[in-house]
């Protein structure tokens, strides 16, 4: 007997129809003698539709009340759910995230999770029910409901079963697994059986949105392996896990891409130091996370150029902090570009294979593709481009390293 989290995203209970279908599956899983906790996202649209509704009172809504809001669409699909399970005569209890004491920090919608109780769910098994949790929210200190961000599902699936010390958490979808890239764009794009913790954790961070960053963090933190599959058929998807010794036999393990960050330059900014301190820290003040970064020297001397990428949903924040903050930077020219894209090479064994940078720019170069910024970490390499030829790139670079099936 084991014990199994499963997370259905929108699309799977997109329709009560569909959520049929997961409660069926559930179901099987229960009666193979398994305590089961399933975890669920908002019907595929609803989200959208609150988000919608909001707007329509206010231009930037933020904060408690839309919080509020938006964790209102699980509620509706972890009843359905448990109310499909009980049809098919097995005992089910839903719960909210404060119901499992789902513990987060007090930034509304992006709040990181501090604690997970396991005990109502416990109680539960012993009750002989499937629980049924809404996925992407939670309770700060002062009792107020939270919500993590899109795809807080998945963080919300693996740090219940990180919690619950959980066999295995299943993330099922609408794709069978995780691929060399993204197989609507790229024909020969490959499904991986097994890839590790790191590698997953660059792929989400750079684009991929088969996973939420912070679920693959709670996997990688407490050993969670997680299975990701598909939510319409019953084949094997892949798994993440701990790096194994056969990883590092493939140089480059995915191509992915990212078209949701602006660049902003600062151009003239004055060169002493505490100027990046000053830029840095406005940007965190305002929570606007920052992700490549590159300092050149000016044509002017005395000065030095400053550039980083931010989310693009950030960009107007962000250069309107900036505008406020160039006097201070001696007049610095503040300029934003939205029209870009990062592409990057992921693979655990760059750490032990030489030329993968140099086989990179060379594929890009032959293509008459510019790159604007470049970014490294042991098992990436990052670059910016104009995004207009970001599915050119894809295409040659996986390609270049090998991925396409034969």
């Amino acid at each position: 007997m084991a014990l199994v989290v499963q997370k259905f995203g929108g699309t799977s209970v997109g329709t009560t129809e569909r959520i049929g279908r997961v409660a069926q599956r559930v179901v099987r899983t229960r009666e193979q003698g398994h305590d089961v906790v399933v975890v669920v996202s908002a019907m595929a649209g609803d989200t959208n539709r609150l988000v919608g509704l909001a707007y329509e009172i206010d231009d930037e809504p933020v904060g408690r009340e839309y919080d509020v809001l938006l964790a209102s669409g699980e509620q509706v699909s972890i009843a359905l759910l448990a109310l499909a399970i009980q049809k098919l005569g097995h005992k089910s209890r839903s719960f909210l995230g404060h119901q499992v004491e789902i513990m987060t920090d007090s930034v509304h919608g992006r709040a990181r999770i501090e604690s997970v109780g396991a005990d109502v769910l416990r109680e539960a098994f012993a009750r002989g029910e499937i629980a049924v949790v809404a996925g992407f929210q939670g309770t700060d200190k002062d009792g107020n409901i939270t919500t993590l961000g899109r795809g807080g599902s998945d963080t919300t699936a693996v740090a219940l079963a990180a919690g619950l010390e959980a066999d295995v958490c299943e993330i099922y979808t609408d794709v069978d697994g995780i691929y060399t890239t993204d197989p609507n764009l790229v024909r020969g794009a490959q499904k991986i059986d097994r890839i590790s913790y790191e590698e997953m954790l660059e792929l989400a961070s750079l684009g991929a949105k088969v996973l939420q960053t912070r679920s693959v963090e709670f996997g990688m933190k407490y050993n969670v392996p997680i299975h990701v599959r598909s939510s319409f058929s019953d084949a094997e998807g892949s798994w993440v896990v701990p790096e194994e010794d056969t990883m590092e036999q493939v140089v480059v393990r995915a191509v992915t891409y990212d078209k949701s960050e602006a660049r902003i330059s600062l151009v003239g900014v004055e060169d002493r130091p505490g100027v990046a301190a000053d830029v840095f820290d406005i940007l965190s003040e305002a929570n606007i996370v920052v992700d490549m970064i590159i300092q050149n020297a000016s044509r002017e001397q005395g000065r030095t150029d400053l550039t980083f990428t931010v989310p693009k949903a950030n960009t107007q924040e962000a250069t309107r902090l900036m505008d406020v903050l160039s006097a201070q930077l001696g007049g610095a020219t503040v300029s934003a570009d939205t029209a870009i894209s990062k592409v990057s090479v992921v693979g655990v064994g760059m750490r032990s294979h030489s030329g993968v940078a140099s086989k990179m720019f060379r594929t890009l170069s032959d293509a008459s593709i510019n790159i604007q910024m470049i970014a490294t970490s042991e098992i990436k390499i990052s670059v910016v481009i104009d995004e207009l030829y970001t599915e050119l790139a894809v295409r040659l670079l996986h390609r270049a390293f090998g991925l396409d099936a034969a």
